[in-house]
């Protein structure tokens, strides 16, 4: 089992930066990829990004690139989530998700709200 939980959430003026955390605990050697999602008040779930068990981002939404970038870090079970040049539409609840041994592993999520 994995237990995932998210960090770094807040409020933020348009155009402004937050970094987000997630760490891993339990049978962290099972952990494969990892993502990002969020969840907007009033829509669904959607996929901000995707990063390998290796490090390597393999897939961003559109509407984050170039300005969110994902990294990862094996040593400290984190993944991270830098957020630069957010905007307004870029307020939601942000879930770290890890699969590990075939099943997906959830944090609570956390809050990130941006003032236009």
């Amino acid at each position: 089992q994995v237990e995932v939980a998210e960090s770094g959430g807040g409020s933020v003026q348009a155009g402004g930066s937050l970094r987000l955390s997630c760490l891993v605990s339990g049978k962290t050697w099972t952990v494969g990829g990892m993502a990002w999602y969020r969840r907007a008040s009033g829509s669904e779930r959607e996929l901000v990004a995707r990063i390998t068990r290796g490090g390597v981002p393999r897939e961003y939404a559109d509407s984050v690139k170039g300005r969110f970038n994902s990294s990862r870090d094996n040593d400290k079970n984190r993944v991270d989530l830098q957020m630069d040049k957010l905007r307004h539409e870029d307020s939601a609840v942000y879930y770290c998700c890890a699969w590990a041994s075939g099943l997906d592993d959830w944090g609570r999520g956390t809050q990130v709200s941006v003032s236009a």
